[in-house]
């Protein structure tokens, strides 16, 4: 499988949804890959983790988050799948040896500093820590879900970009996420001082800085505080894709999960309305200015 290039046509899957406007009209594109919540029975039967457990790793609710994209003339494409079960912020093949009964092909990154912590393209452990599997899996675990689920969602993703610079000359691609809080139980949230938002450019190389700087503006202008590239700079789809010589733009959104939901129940807090708003606010606003953002 080459990851390094993007098709032209997507594959029809359930691993996906796409909500499409009537017309795109914008040449922003959206594409939430960890919040998704189908979890396998067969994944929750072999986890170590109760149904809840395994859920640390989501970005819980980011489409929901997004969902006024399409208003706005732009697609949101979503993973259905869960992040725990394969990661598509991952390259394909980014895999710990140590999960597996049999010996993996060479040419399997083993050595990634996303492996090493525990959390490759299939993770050993949830984002908070706690391993995953009672017992190792077989590669043919990996190329299923590589195969099942990994691919459908960047043939979509690369079809809705090929799509976007055919139609407009340039694409913008927000790759959306949450981050969880630092903040230890019981502590005052703002006595750690994290951002609301951080943006990942990758320093820089995945968009052009009119872009990053037009978010964090947007964004400090409605009341958040926002960082650049620290401690997310941007994961592979942000590297991958950004390429503004070709002119395609990428810029990673990461948003405080305590500022939306109960991140010990994994629910919506009460201004979780309050939030998609403003987020609809800044997605309204990227809509209107990509093209002179991205020299479209």
């Amino acid at each position: 499988m080459d990851a390094s290039v993007i098709p032209t046509a997507p594959v029809d899957s359930d691993a996906v949804t796409v909500a499409r406007p009537a017309r795109q009209t914008t040449p922003v594109v959206f594409a939430s890959p960890h919040s998704g919540r189908r979890y396998p029975d067969e994944f929750v039967a072999a986890s170590r983790l109760d149904p809840l457990g395994l859920r640390r790793s989501e970005d819980s609710f980011v489409d929901e988050l997004y969902a006024g994209a399409p208003d706005f003339g732009a697609p949101l494409l979503a993973a259905t799948f869960p992040r725990a079960w394969c990661d598509a912020n991952r390259e394909p093949w980014e895999l710990d040896p140590s999960m597996f009964a049999d010996e993996l092909p060479k040419w399997v990154n083993a050595t990634s500093p996303r492996v090493a912590a525990g959390l490759g393209t299939i993770a050993r452990i949830v984002a908070s820590g706690e391993t995953i599997y009672r017992y190792k899996l077989r590669f043919s675990d990996a190329e299923y879900r590589v195969a099942a689920y990994w691919q459908p969602f960047h043939d979509m993703l690369g079809a809705l970009i090929g799509a976007t610079v055919a139609q407009f000359g340039t694409c913008l691609l927000i790759d959306c996420h949450s981050m969880p809080s630092p903040v230890p139980a019981g502590s005052a949230r703002n006595a750690f001082k994290q951002a609301d938002f951080v943006l990942g450019d990758a320093h820089g190389t995945a968009c052009d800085p009119r872009v990053t700087r037009f978010v964090e503006r947007a964004l400090t202008d409605l009341g958040f505080t926002v960082r650049r590239n620290d401690p997310y700079a941007g994961g592979f789809i942000t590297r991958h894709y950004g390429r503004p010589r070709d002119r395609v733009h990428v810029l990673q959104i990461e948003l405080a999960r305590d500022l939306y939901m109960d991140e010990a129940r994994i629910e919506r807090l009460p201004r979780f309305a309050s939030v998609q708003q403003d987020i609809t606010t800044l997605i309204g606003a990227l809509a209107r200015e990509a093209d002179g953002l991205t020299g479209g």
